[in-house]
C-alpha cells in the first residue's frame, strides 16, 4: 500500500464528506493542505522544536469567533503532516493509518468549528 501525498488527501476527503451534514457545508469551505513536514515557521510559532510533535495545524478564526464585521480574513486551512503521522503510527502500532489520519483530520476541524484542545481531549482519550 503506498501511503503517499495523494493517499492522506483521499483519506482525508473521505473523512470530510463522512462528517454529519449539518457541519459539511462550513467544512467543505476550508483549505486542506498535506505535506511533509511542518515549515519550520510554524513549529517556531507554536513552540515546538521537534517536528514529530505536530501531525496537524488548523490556521484560521474558528467559527465561534468569526464575525460579519472582520476584514476579509484569509482562508481558514487544516495541514495534515505525512511524516510525524506515519512516525506516529509506526510508533503506536494499534492503530490502521486510515484511522489516525482521520483522527487527526476531525481533531483539526474541531478547532475550526471553536473547540480548544482541552474540550477536544475531555471527550477524546486519543492520545491519553
Amino acid at each position: 500500500m503506498h501511503h503517499d501525498l495523494d493517499y492522506f488527501e483521499k483519506i482525508a476527503r473521505s473523512t470530510i464528506a463522512s462528517l454529519p451534514r449539518a457541519f459539511r457545508p462550513a467544512a467543505e469551505k476550508v483549505m486542506l493542505r498535506i505535506a511533509e513536514w511542518p515549515a519550520p515557521a510554524m513549529l517556531r510559532e507554536l513552540g515546538f522544536a521537534d517536528p514529530y510533535e505536530l501531525t496537524g495545524l488548523y490556521e484560521g478564526i474558528p467559527m465561534t469567533e468569526k464575525s460579519v464585521l472582520d476584514m476579509a480574513p484569509p482562508p481558514d486551512v487544516v495541514w495534515l503532516f505525512r511524516q510525524p503521522i506515519l512516525a506516529e503510527w509506526r510508533d503506536r502500532g494499534d492503530v490502521e493509518l486510515n484511522q489516525l489520519i482521520a483522527h487527526v483530520v476531525i481533531h483539526e476541524f474541531a478547532h475550526h468549528f471553536g473547540w480548544t484542545d482541552e474540550e477536544i481531549a475531555a471527550i477524546d482519550q486519543w492520545w491519553v
